[in-house]
């Protein structure tokens, strides 16, 4: 008989809180309706601790596909509607290759080589009005 709760085993993303900054750490590939469920789940998070900033880690992927691509830009605009900036960080070189290979480019995502260098962003760049960094072109 099932209760509706699904089976224990270790997280499979965390989300942290920092000040006003949310730290979402991707810890194994997930399916689209997990992906799903973490764009819902975040976008409440945003409005519940009024976040101003998003780092959202995908350095143990080691793929990211066109829907995975997609998602990570739907959740940047919907936090940006919500006053909350969003940055990827962690693209291997493997990923990035693969995403260049297959022209599954992020429009609207920020990107930044680390954890540190993400909160750097969302802390220190007055200029967010810039255009994020086109994953193809690297411009």
């Amino acid at each position: 008989m099932s209760d509706g709760t699904a089976a224990l085993g270790p997280p499979r993303v965390s989300i942290l809180s920092q000040s006003r900054v949310l730290i979402v750490s991707i810890h194994t590939a997930l399916h689209d309706g997990e992906l799903l469920r973490l764009e819902r789940d975040l976008l409440d998070r945003v409005d519940a601790q009024r976040a101003v900033g998003i780092v959202i880690d995908v350095s143990v992927l080691d793929v990211i596909d066109s829907f995975a691509t997609h998602t990570l830009s739907r959740i940047e605009a919907a936090a940006r509607l919500k006053g909350a900036r969003t940055v990827v960080v962690g693209i291997t070189p493997e990923v990035a290759m693969a995403v260049v290979g297959l022209s599954l480019q992020s429009r609207l995502v920020h990107t930044a080589l680390d954890l540190e260098e993400g909160l750097m962003m969302l802390t220190e760049d007055d200029d967010w009005t810039a255009a994020p960094t086109n994953l193809r072109t690297g411009s």
